[in-house]
């Protein structure tokens, strides 16, 4: 029979089409696809050869759909639209709430969204991930977790996730304690500038370092940046060692050690650089289950302004 002897299309293949037709810029499809341009190239070249045409027209400004990308596009999105709904028809549903967490916080030590993760608890059988907000969200996207909590909104995706504000979390200076600023109740990044801050790539956490990069850009003075140990203890070692200073969500500031200190940034720098933590479903999500979970987080005002 012709299903095992002819060579067709693989799914990847024509995902990858789609979104080339979408967006007719290759750069801006692989983003969106979630890989780099030259895998997605190599796609392309292998879906014109399974085909024997060419799908797309190119030169060094434009791309643009040829005859044949404009048949293949819709009849391409009606067998992917076919196929995703036959595998949500065989999924046997079975309830199972899968929630993903940013390891950049701990909201066990956050009252009010441990009182809501409690009752989730006791109210389903929750399988959780702790990962960076980005690897949470990319997992949120392939459909293998229902819930994400990240820390701040991820910019561009309005159109995959739904994303739901549920609380601020302040942001504290861990410091030598021999510094003359850990004397001071508050401490503006000016009294530190000589230390230099233990920072993060923006890789983990795109939306979180552009808003605070935008809080430093606008000092007066030049911050000296170091790069973040993967562990938060080994990084406040250095700083209790006198080599640099961090910024610490309030609820994790609770390791001690001789030589370290926590205090509050200055009111103004505050109100900048903090945590937003989000609540993520996909788009347009109408599972009863995830959208109970969704509730216990937010109060119905609070859930109607989110949307």
């Amino acid at each position: 029979m012709s299903y095992f002897r002819e060579k067709l299309p693989t799914i990847k293949q024509l995902q990858c089409f789609i979104a080339v037709a979408h967006e007719l810029n290759f750069r801006r499809a692989a983003d969106r696809m979630r890989m780099t341009q030259p895998p997605l190239t190599r796609q392309i070249q292998c879906l014109e050869d399974v085909i024997g045409c060419e799908l797309f027209a190119r030169n060094t400004h434009q791309v643009h759909l040829t005859e044949a990308g404009v048949r293949l596009e819709s009849e391409a999105k009606q067998l992917i639209d076919q196929l995703s709904q036959l595998i949500k028809t065989l999924k046997i549903d079975n309830q199972k709430l899968r929630f993903g967490v940013t390891r950049t916080l701990d909201f066990t030590l956050i009252p009010t969204i441990n009182a809501h993760l409690e009752q989730l608890v006791d109210a389903d059988d929750i399988s959780s991930y702790q990962m960076t907000s980005r690897k949470l969200l990319q997992i949120l996207a392939q459909g293998n977790l229902d819930i994400v909590l990240t820390g701040e909104k991820s910019s561009g995706h309005d159109d995959e996730f739904d994303f739901f504000w549920v609380h601020r979390e302040p942001l504290m200076l861990a410091l030598p304690s021999s510094h003359p600023a850990s004397i001071q109740e508050r401490v503006s990044l000016k009294d530190v500038a000589d230390l230099s801050l233990y920072w993060f790539t923006r890789s983990a956490n795109p939306s979180f370092y552009d808003k605070c990069d935008k809080v430093y850009s606008k000092l007066p003075f030049t911050l000296k940046f170091k790069p973040e140990p993967d562990d938060s203890l080994l990084t406040l070692a250095n700083v209790a060692r006198g080599k640099g200073m961090a910024l610490m969500p309030e609820s994790m500031c609770l390791s001690t050690r001789e030589g370290l200190c926590y205090r509050r940034l200055d009111e103004q720098t505050a109100s900048h650089l903090n945590i937003d933590v989000y609540l993520a479903t996909r788009k347009n999500e109408r599972r009863e289950h995830v959208l109970e979970a969704v509730r216990i987080f937010l109060p119905v005002q609070n859930l109607r302004e989110n949307q």
